[in-house]
């Protein structure tokens, strides 16, 4: 048993794979050991929630969202029914790679999860309906410190694979400001 962890593009943001163990009666697997992502040496806070997301249909669009300082949090996000597109968007101004992406299918057949440090934005898209992930947390939700940036932002430029007609988003991530005019405080 073990957890594979893989670097990305963006420093800080890991694809974390869990081993399972199959057998006739189903699988077992360990989905978070604190232990390994140290001995990778992954600087992790105390993680202090967990919550969970439903989405009832295909194409569900979240994001991209963030938590300014004194409370911005890191995340490991997994899907646990269905399929979703995940994405980190690295939204710190001094970074090489100020701006770029991560996006990772994250499903409840290949158990891949993402790793999302507190220096990056997050969003999702579902693949199909009736799709349930998990959040992982090591900061509360402060709404004073509530952020986000337009899922459509051409200085993001994340290539959503749903057409934008198709998207079911709320009104608050449709008026999301363009990452030139949103308030970011990550540093």
């Amino acid at each position: 048993m073990g957890i594979k962890i893989t670097k990305t593009i963006i420093e800080g943001v890991y694809i974390i794979e869990p081993d399972y163990y199959c057998d006739n009666r189903g699988y077992y697997a360990e989905v978070f050991s604190e232990r390994t992502l140290r001995s990778e040496n992954i600087i992790l806070k105390h993680f202090v929630q967990d919550s969970h997301s439903y989405n009832k249909q295909k194409g569900t669009i979240r994001g991209i969202h963030f938590q300014n300082k004194p409370h911005n949090q890191t995340k490991i996000v997994r899907c646990i029914r269905g399929s979703m597109l995940d994405c980190a968007v690295d939204l710190r101004k001094n970074s090489p790679t100020y701006l770029k992406s991560v996006v990772v299918e994250l499903s409840e057949t290949n158990h891949k999860q993402l790793l999302i440090p507190n220096y990056c934005g997050h969003g999702y898209v579902t693949l199909e309906d009736d799709v349930e992930m998990m959040y992982k947390l090591d900061d509360f939700w402060h709404p004073e410190c509530e952020g986000s940036v337009n899922l459509f932002d051409k200085d993001i430029d994340i290539n959503w694979p749903i057409p934008t007609d198709k998207l079911i988003y709320n009104e608050k991530d449709k008026k999301a400001p363009l990452v030139k005019d949103a308030n970011i405080d990550l540093e």
